[in-house]
C-alpha cells in the first residue's frame, strides 16, 4: 500500500478540511466536506468521471493533511481563511478579494465607533463586513453627525475625568464632540446617543427617527427653538440618508440574496445584503474557475468569503436563482418564485448578468500586444 493510500484511509469520518501538497511541499488545494474520508477518497476512486483540470490536480498530490471542525459549517469558514491566507493554486480564484471593512464599537467607557479591516473581538463589538467602503464610511459619518460621539482614543475612565487628565480637542469646539473628556457630557447622555447609532449600525433607522422626533417636540414643548431646529436638522440628515437606501419590504427583516452566472471560464455573483427590508449593501464579484466547479459550490464558496463573520448558532436565510440541496447548517437557502423575495433574486441576477457581459465584451477586445502585431502586418502588407 502506497504512503498516500494510507493517508486516504486514515482520513476520519467527521466535518472538516482537507489539504493537498506537491512534492515540493506547497499547498496547491484546499476543500472542505461534511464526510472527510468520503470525499478525499473520492479523488481517488478509478471508476469516478473527473474533468481534465481534477485529474491533473490528483496527479500532483504527494501528501495530504486534514482538520476536523464541528460541524460542516465550521469547516465552510476555515476553508475561506486557509484559502484567502495561502491562495492553493487550484483553488477558485476571487477577482478583487480583499478583506471588507467592518464598523468597530469598541468595549471601553465612552464607547467610540471607527472603521478597521482587522478583527479582534476582544477590542468590542463588529459591525458588517461592509462590501462598499464607500457605504461604510457613509453609515460610519452620518452617526458621527448624529450623536457627536467621541473619536479619540483616551481612557475616559472615572478617575482620569476626575482629575483633569485631559482637555477638549478642536472635534469639541467645532460641535462634533460634547467633551466627555471634561466631564460635560454624562456617561447616561452619551450612552442614549450611542444606543441610538448602534440601531443605525444594524440597519434599524425606524428607532433613531422616532428618537430624534419626540427629542424635537420635547425641545419646541418647552421653547427651546433653537435646539428643535438643530434637532430637526439631523431628523433631515436621517431621511435623507434612509430615502437613499431601496427600501424593498419592511416584513422582509434581514436576510441575504445572491444570484451566480457563468460560463466555461469564469463566474459571476451580486450579493445583497436587506436589513429591516431595505437593500443595505450590494457587491458583485468575478469568480476565476479552477476545477471547473459547478454553480451551486460556487454560492457556497462566495457565502463564506463575502460574511465570514457569521455565527454558527443562528440561521442565515439566504435567497437564490439556483437550488442548493447541501448548504451547510445554519445556512438557509431559499428559490423565491414570487413576490418581494422573489424581486430581490431577479435585481442580483440581473447586476450578475451585467458583469458577465462587460467581461466578455473586455475579453474580446484586442490586447496592446494584438493592436501591435495588427499595425506590424499592416505596415509590411502581409
Amino acid at each position: 500500500m502506497s504512503t498516500l493510500q494510507k493517508l486516504v484511509k486514515s482520513v476520519p469520518n467527521t466535518p472538516g478540511v482537507y489539504k493537498f501538497f506537491n512534492s515540493g511541499s506547497t499547498l496547491i488545494y484546499v476543500g472542505k466536506a461534511k464526510d472527510l474520508k468520503k470525499r478525499v477518497s473520492s479523488y481517488f476512486n478509478k471508476s469516478a468521471q473527473h474533468s481534465r483540470k481534477t485529474k491533473k490536480l490528483v496527479s500532483e498530490i504527494e501528501n495530504i493533511e486534514f482538520i476536523v471542525t464541528n460541524s460542516e459549517f465550521d469547516a465552510l469558514l476555515l476553508e475561506n481563511n486557509l484559502i484567502k491566507t495561502n491562495q492553493p493554486k487550484y483553488n477558485i480564484l476571487l477577482k478583487d478579494d480583499k478583506t471588507f471593512p467592518y464598523l468597530c464599537l469598541t468595549n471601553q467607557r465612552f464607547p467610540r465607533i471607527y472603521s478597521t479591516r482587522k478583527l479582534d473581538k476582544s477590542k468590542g463589538e463588529y459591525f458588517g463586513p461592509y462590501t462598499s467602503a464607500v457605504n461604510m464610511r457613509a453609515v460610519l459619518d452620518l452617526v458621527n453627525r448624529l450623536y457627536s460621539l467621541r473619536t479619540c482614543k483616551f481612557d475616559l475612565s472615572e478617575a482620569n475625568i476626575k482629575n483633569k487628565k485631559f482637555k477638549v480637542c478642536l472635534e469639541y469646539h467645532i460641535g462634533n464632540c460634547k467633551g466627555p473628556c471634561e466631564g460635560l457630557q454624562s456617561e447616561k447622555d452619551y450612552s442614549a446617543n450611542l444606543q441610538q447609532a448602534v440601531n443605525i449600525l444594524k440597519g434599524d433607522l425606524t428607532s433613531p427617527k422616532r428618537f430624534l422626533e419626540d427629542q424635537m417636540k420635547q425641545y419646541a414643548s418647552h421653547l427651546e427653538f433653537e435646539q428643535a431646529e438643530e434637532v430637526k436638522h439631523k431628523l433631515d440628515q436621517l431621511n435623507t440618508f434612509y430615502n437613499k437606501s431601496v427600501v424593498v419590504n419592511p416584513k422582509l427583516n434581514s436576510l441575504y440574496v445572491i444570484a451566480i452566472t457563468s460560463n466555461e471560464r469564469k463566474a459571476f455573483v451580486n450579493f445583497m445584503q436587506v436589513k429591516n427590508g431595505s437593500i443595505f449593501q450590494s457587491k458583485s464579484l468575478e469568480i476565476k474557475k479552477q476545477l471547473e466547479e459547478k454553480d451551486t459550490d460556487l454560492i457556497i464558496s462566495s457565502i463564506a468569503r463575502l460574511v465570514n463573520d457569521w455565527e454558527s448558532n443562528s440561521e442565515i436565510t439566504v435567497l437564490s436563482n439556483l437550488e442548493v440541496s447541501d448548504a451547510p447548517q445554519p445556512i438557509h437557502i431559499e428559490v423565491p418564485k414570487i413576490g418581494d423575495k422573489r424581486k430581490l433574486v431577479d435585481m442580483a441576477l440581473k447586476n450578475a448578468l451585467f458583469l458577465k457581459k462587460n467581461s466578455e465584451q473586455k475579453s474580446e477586445e484586442p490586447t496592446y500586444s494584438d493592436k501591435v502585431l495588427l499595425q506590424l502586418q499592416q505596415a509590411l502588407s502581409l
